[in-house]
């Protein structure tokens, strides 16, 4: 499946930068202590603009829900319809949410709750990405 490029921009670049080394990083408050996803100009919890940072996940998570996706818009992911989308929540904290196109696991055979990791593949412009895959 050929993913639609992504360009970050200065909020997300440490996000990018870090995927592209194979690693997944979160946006953490040093203030409150809380992860939030997506990447905010400051905490959604205490509103501290100055103490955000980038902290190294695990890599793990579980699969909470999925869809399967029949009619996207996204004309570069024509060809590859219908594909699986997956909302996966992380194993560091449940609250944060990933989707994943679940490389590897067939159309509306998704494994809800089962354990995943994460691998990182390229988009049509270059930039990395994170993905989901199931853990066997």
């Amino acid at each position: 499946m050929v993913k639609q490029g992504v360009i970050p921009d200065d909020l997300t670049r440490p996000f990018w930068e870090a995927a592209s080394e194979g690693r997944l990083v979160i946006q953490k408050c040093a203030d409150c202590d809380r992860l939030q996803n997506p990447p905010l100009p400051a905490c959604s919890q205490c509103g501290s603009g100055d103490s955000l940072e980038w902290k190294q996940m695990s890599g793990r998570g579980k699969i909470y829900n999925y869809c399967v996706v029949y009619d996207t818009p996204v004309a570069s992911l024509h060809e590859d319809q219908p594909f699986n989308l997956a909302v996966v929540t992380l194993d560091d904290d449940p609250g944060i949410q990933m989707y994943s196109h679940l490389p590897g696991t067939p159309v509306d055979d998704v494994p809800v709750g089962a354990a995943v990791e994460v691998i990182f593949e390229p988009t049509a412009n270059g930039q990395v990405v994170p993905e989901w895959q199931v853990v066997t």
